[in-house]
């Protein structure tokens, strides 16, 4: 009998194993597959960290150039979360390089990360104001109800809104304003496709054209000059003060730019969008109705507003004695203070791992700038770009421009430049040309990510929506791109000499 109870047991067991032995097998491969290239970059910084050293390199150099390429690799496939690729920057600065916990630290926060911590912030306290019907409504009663002014009135807000406030939060926020308008004027989605394009594109592109005219536009401008700051800027030098560009003189060199690329937006829109309404007058009967049951706005309306306005002059005026990134610090600040947000709000509304993302980037661009790798790298570009007549002036700029735009396609704009923003500034060093003039042109182009949803937040916002197919992106995208980069490049050569 109780062998009997035995051997059952024992086939019980067996048929146990052979199931947690499958188990087992089915997650590794599942989590081999899902991951696989999260082992395939650190195969590639493991073979490379093997690898001599080059010449002209020293190991601490080559160490930096090793972390930036697997973090690269790791931007652009995304098979961990990206914060997860900044943690790892900070272990491989420690581990690696051998750096201080403490100096590590100092070089995640700067002001250009507390720029873009306190404008997340803000972004989610404009955002909770639920503005969007409102804005619409004042759209179409300035434009009219023909499509194509609505489309380019939706480019000039969206773009005169993401100027200031980034453009992830301004996308947020009118993509329920292209929707209204797509869903009053029909119910099935199929009789609107190419209305809900063009709308939703004025929307993401409006706020990527816009994101280059200030410094709050979005990360990249910050990251990029946080690096001319910390690249080129002397305190016992005079001379070097040109470096600190602020809040008006980076409006002076881009915002003219943003300005020239709003018609293109609607023009190449509607050059490769046929929309089926050419005018939305019953869509706009039902907003105003809804508008009108709404009622006016309240006082908290007001409010926010003009502490928004308060806090763009600061940045103008002050943002050179204390840093912008105080100005958006005190501005998140004051709208906790005054209960126009709840702090329950901010926390769930930012993303913190962007915060720690490009902290962790720059950080990483300042180990390649003190290491010498952005030098070498640059050097190399350089004499690869030699034969081809593009390895100074226009040629230079050129390719600095579609490098960019290339990088910036694949991975996050503010990521783009903070990976290329060391090379580039090298690289205008070595070849004898301007660094704000070639820094500029790095993070203008890291905005044509047009092709792309994930390129910019703003194509991501508006492609959740369900409207869009990722084929739209490439079909309209190369346009802007090609367009962009003409005017960036005609921009460079004929105004920004006279800025510098």
């Amino acid at each position: 009998m109780n062998r009997g109870f035995d051997l059952l047991y024992h086939q019980i067991f067996l048929k146990f194993l052979v199931v947690l032995k499958k188990l087992i097998t089915d997650f590794s491969i599942h989590f081999l597959w899902e991951k696989k290239w999260f082992f395939f970059a650190m195969a590639v910084g493991f073979f490379l960290l093997i690898l001599p050293t080059p010449d002209g390199l020293s190991r601490e150099a080559m160490i930096v150039l090793t972390m930036s390429i697997v973090a690269t690799i790791l931007f652009i496939t995304e098979p961990i979360p990206l914060p997860a690729v900044a943690l790892l920057i900070i272990l491989g600065q420690v581990f690696l390089l051998g750096s201080s916990s403490t100096h590590v630290a100092k070089t995640l926060w700067n002001d250009s990360v507390l720029f873009i911590l306190g404008s997340l912030m803000l972004a989610v306290a404009v955002v909770k104001q639920k503005l969007d019907k409102r804005i619409a409504w004042v759209i179409v009663r300035i434009t009219g109800t023909k499509t194509s002014n609505i489309c380019f009135g939706i480019s000039v807000v969206s773009g005169v809104l993401a100027s200031f406030i980034g453009e992830h939060t301004v996308a947020a926020m009118m993509l329920p304003v292209g929707i209204t308008l797509v869903t009053l004027t029909s119910d099935d989605p199929k009789k609107v496709r190419n209305l809900a394009a063009v709308l939703l594109f004025s929307i993401a592109y409006g706020c990527s054209v816009a994101g280059i005219g200030t410094p709050s536009g979005g990360a990249r401008n910050a990251i990029m000059i946080g690096y001319w700051r910390e690249f080129f800027f002397d305190p016992t030098n005079p001379e070097t003060n040109k470096f600190l560009i602020d809040y008006v003189r980076w409006m002076a060199f881009a915002y003219p730019m943003f300005l020239i690329q709003l018609p293109f937006v609607t023009l190449v829109l509607f050059m490769t969008f046929k929309p089926e309404y050419r005018d939305l007058s019953r869509a706009v009967v039902k907003l105003r109705d809804q508008v009108e049951r709404e009622g006016p706005m309240k006082t908290s309306d007001w409010v926010s507003i003009i502490f928004f306005f308060l806090v763009l002059i600061g940045w103008i005026f002050v943002s050179d004695d204390v840093g912008m990134g105080t100005i958006a610090i005190l501005g998140a600040t004051v709208f906790l203070i005054s209960g126009l947000v709840r702090w329950e709000d901010i926390n769930s509304g930012v993303n913190w791992g962007v915060v720690l993302l490009y902290g962790a980037a720059i950080s990483l661009g300042i180990e390649m700038k003190d290491t010498g790798a952005a030098t070498w790298v640059a050097t190399s570009f350089l004499e690869y770009l030699e034969p081809f007549g593009a390895s100074d002036g226009f040629g230079l700029w050129a390719a600095v421009s579609v490098l960019t735009t290339a990088v910036t396609n694949m991975m996050s704009n503010g990521a783009a430049v903070a990976v290329l923003g060391p090379v580039v500034l090298n690289m205008a060093v070595v070849a004898q040309e301007n660094p704000i003039i070639i820094g500029f042109i790095t993070a203008i182009s890291s905005a044509f990510a047009y092709l792309t949803v994930v390129g910019t937040p703003a194509c991501t916002i508006v492609y959740a929506s369900g409207y869009l197919k990722t084929t739209d992106f490439l079909s309209v995208g190369w346009k802007m791109a090609l367009i962009s980069i003409i005017i960036m490049l005609a921009a460079a050569f004929l105004y920004w000499p006279y800025l510098v």
